[in-house]
């Protein structure tokens, strides 16, 4: 089935202020905003940033019924040189009443490694404009019953994770493995339900998050998880979940929201597609 393109809207920054030092909240606003659709606890949105620093324009969607993929399409054949910037970002509040929404947005200690939407973020100021096309739901398939939520990830996940934490229902129970760069970047939830959080920091190899998911003690009883981070961690710690855990592979959700030594603008690898893929496989099935 082909999907629809989502709504695009323009969105004024409302409020900066920082969750830690290299987490920053911007709030963006828009009377659009107001029909938006709260999805899923880690509903996402692709952000666009216009290149020359002004109001980002995009494509309209294709009226030949192709939806997201011609939309796409029509995006790329727009010149690289005045084609917006497009990240994905997690919402972290969806607040239909006020059209407001929050997105939390990681920081680099230095622009040699930071992408366009982080350099945005550190500079962002009120009355500034981004382009927000979404919200789409991401991966979160909520599990029957009430099994374990077990909530992988590294601070790029922290934003689904909260949101997710925050709407937990009293009697539930929940366990957080995340993974930061140090102390000051641990962050505090609130949460109606029974959630255990286990901080991580990181090491050189890259090994740290999946180490402690494979160190972690989990509940007894049935488990849903949910893994999202950098590309590679996310598939060890899958990988470990389901051959060594025993968990069925229906039950983990799972993204590589980011890849070492690759940006989103850079061509998706074998192993990204073949991740899209059962992704997509488990989805299908799961339904």
């Amino acid at each position: 089935m082909t999907q629809p393109l989502p709504p695009y809207v323009l969105g004024r920054v409302a409020g900066v202020e920082p969750v830690t030092p290299l987490m920053r909240r911007i709030t963006l606003e828009a009377d659009d905003l107001r029909a938006a659709v709260p999805i899923a606890p880690d509903q996402q949105v692709k952000i666009f940033l216009a290149r020359d620093g002004g109001v980002p324009e995009i494509p309209g969607a294709p009226d030949d019924g192709s939806g997201v993929a011609g939309w796409f399409a029509r995006y790329l054949a727009v010149p690289e040189e005045i084609r917006p910037w497009m990240r994905s970002y997690t919402v972290r509040a969806l607040d239909t009443a006020t059209g407001r929404m929050v997105i939390d947005f990681v920081l680099h200690e230095d622009d040699q490694h930071a992408g366009p939407a982080s350099r945005w973020a550190a500079r962002a100021a009120l009355g500034d404009v981004v382009g927000v096309l979404g919200p789409a739901v991401a991966t979160y398939r909520t599990p029957s019953g009430e099994p374990v939520r077990l909530l992988v990830g590294d601070e790029t996940a922290l934003p689904a994770i909260g949101a997710t934490v925050e709407q937990l229902p009293a009697g539930t129970r929940a366990v957080v493995v995340a993974e930061v760069t140090g102390p000051g970047e641990e962050q505090q939830w609130s949460s109606a339900a029974e959630v255990s959080v286990h901080w991580v920091h990181r090491t050189g190899d890259g090994d740290a998050l999946p180490a402690a998911v494979r160190a972690a003690e989990l509940p007894e009883g049935a488990v849903f998880a949910w893994v999202a981070g950098e590309a590679a961690a996310v598939r060890a710690v899958r990988r470990h979940l389901v051959s060594e855990r025993g968990l069925d592979k229906r039950g983990v959700s799972f993204t590589g929201y980011w890849r070492r030594d690759l940006t989103q603008d850079d061509a998706p690898t074998e192993q990204d597609m073949a991740d899209a893929v059962e992704q997509m496989e488990d989805t299908t099935t799961a339904g």
